[in-house]
């Protein structure tokens, strides 16, 4: 996920409260947030996610979610996955009763797919967008 790592910088690096909104017409608006609570290893987290609407709801096409880490330089690590058109919601990565538990194969797919998914806004400029909402016009 290195254009979100590259967004991450420009704002300023993660933190409590931390929320973007990047418009990119024609594109979907693309947010990223800080989450209340740590990933499944007890690092910071963040949901990135597009939002689309149905009949008045705001329906996630997609979200995941990532740990961030700072071993061998900044990385996001998935740990969850949704899309509220297919309803489908998945932990790849998660703690329950107190033990952590590894899908070792879907975690797999969630890193194909975040892969995939940070190549498409790469193509699409969705870093350079959110420079350009950054600077101050005249």
């Amino acid at each position: 996920m290195q254009t979100i790592l590259r967004i991450l910088k420009q704002a300023g690096g993660w933190h409590h409260g931390l929320y973007l909104k990047i418009e990119n017409p024609p594109y979907m608006a693309l947010v990223i947030e800080a989450t209340d609570e740590s990933g499944p290893c007890g690092l910071p987290a963040i949901s990135v996610c597009h939002y689309g609407e149905q009949n008045g709801d705001l329906m996630r096409d997609p979200e995941m979610c990532f740990e961030l880490g700072f071993a061998d330089g900044p990385h996001l690590n998935a740990f969850y996955y949704r899309n509220d058109y297919v309803g489908v919601e998945q932990w790849s990565r998660n703690i329950v009763r107190d033990h952590y538990v590894y899908l070792v194969s879907l975690h797999q797919q969630h890193e194909r797919f975040a892969k995939v998914w940070d190549n498409n806004l790469r193509l699409q400029g969705f870093a350079e967008a959110f420079e350009q909402q950054q600077t101050p016009r005249a």
